[in-house]
């Protein structure tokens, strides 16, 4: 009972806002996002969680000073501020007759031709820039996409998301419940969406992400397996705009790799080559905007099973990392004294998990 009062309440404060924000000019709303996002981001409530994303970058980009990092994830909550209002007035602005207008791509031809064949393709993508746009213009382009997400707790605000998405072909999957879906979507040939980058828990497969081991997803290798889908990593880049110009939000699409079954079926360990490809993917596509990834996220959370156990580097993993194609003997160094590290500060602070 109470829901049925608190939820419509709450969906009508929100989309008294939502009119605000289009009432303004864009400019003018995405100005104020970006300073209401850095003010949350200082915020001395806040405080915390901004000192351990300094810590990740300083793992992540160590050529950074402390000052640059701190810059620098304040840039993060800028952008997560803005991207909120975005993904509001997307639907208006991404249509049919004026989306060249916002979006501007790179070459797409390793993307388009899976997608016109209609084999089984998994778009992958990370928390960096607006990971919506990338999808909503795959389906403009008359693709029928599918993709994951999570349903928001505000059924009303929830159930205006799936209609704006669907009005253009994108297709919001339940991710609860979403594996007992997705096979049938992938033999039918069907394109899936994942925002892939999330710490994957204790039972994830341990990859190198940014020079350190992060729990990963192995069920998108597992469903390429077994139905030999493509890969395709990619994201959508927010630009900087020019202040004499019309159009005020502007966005790239652009791909940094694609994994083919051909790719794969050769490997000693496909699924361990395909997770730490498409995670390499990710990772490239990170650097290119670091501002716009949102390092507040706990992206090595989940520790190896050896680091938890306070063991040496085990045997097999490092060969498994000795066999991709790309790894140098210095990130394999890098890597492994970055676990012994880990293992170390576990064992001396008596955790299992970092924060």
């Amino acid at each position: 009972m109470q829901s049925l009062v608190i939820q419509p309440a709450m969906y009508a404060a929100l989309r008294s806002m939502l009119i605000g924000a289009h009432a303004m000019p864009l400019p003018t709303v995405l100005r104020s996002a970006q300073v209401l996002g850095r003010r949350f981001g200082g915020a001395r409530f806040n405080r915390t969680r901004v000192e351990r994303a300094v810590d990740r970058l300083e793992i992540a980009m160590p050529e950074m000073c402390k000052d640059q990092r701190a810059e620098l994830v304040l840039q993060s909550y800028e952008h997560l501020a803005m991207l909120a209002i975005e993904l509001v007035v997307m639907p208006r602005y991404l249509t049919e007759d004026a989306w060249t207008d916002y979006v501007e791509v790179g070459p797409l031809d390793r993307i388009i031709r899976p997608l016109i064949e209609e084999s089984p393709t998994l778009l992958l993508t990370a928390h960096c820039g607006n990971w919506e746009t990338l999808g909503y213009t795959m389906a403009l382009l008359g693709f029928r996409m599918h993709v994951l997400y999570r349903p928001l707790d505000l059924r009303p605000a929830n159930a205006w998301i799936r209609q704006t998405r669907s009005r253009r072909g994108l297709e919001l999957v339940d991710k609860f419940g979403a594996m007992n879906r997705l096979p049938g979507l992938l033999e039918a040939g069907e394109s899936i969406g994942f925002v892939a980058d999330q710490n994957a828990g204790d039972r994830g497969m341990q990859v190198p992400y940014f020079g350190r081991l992060a729990s990963t997803y192995k069920s998108i290798g597992l469903m390429a397996i077994q139905h030999r889908a493509k890969i395709i990593v990619g994201n959508a880049r927010r630009l900087a705009t020019n202040p004499n110009e019309a159009v005020k939000l502007k966005y790239r699409i652009e791909v940094y790799d694609r994994i083919d079954p051909e790719d794969w079926e050769s490997q000693p360990d496909p699924l361990f080559y395909i997770t730490a490809r498409y995670r390499r993917a990710l990772e490239q596509s990170i650097r290119k905007a670091p501002e716009q990834y949102l390092w507040m996220h706990r992206i090595w959370k989940s520790r190896p099973r050896h680091e938890r156990l306070n063991k040496p580097f085990p045997k097999n993993l490092r060969q498994k990392l000795e066999g991709l194609p790309w790894m140098t003997q210095a990130e394999l160094d890098g890597i492994i004294a970055r676990s012994d590290s880990d293992r170390a500060y576990m064992a001396e602070h008596n955790i299992t998990h970092f924060k």
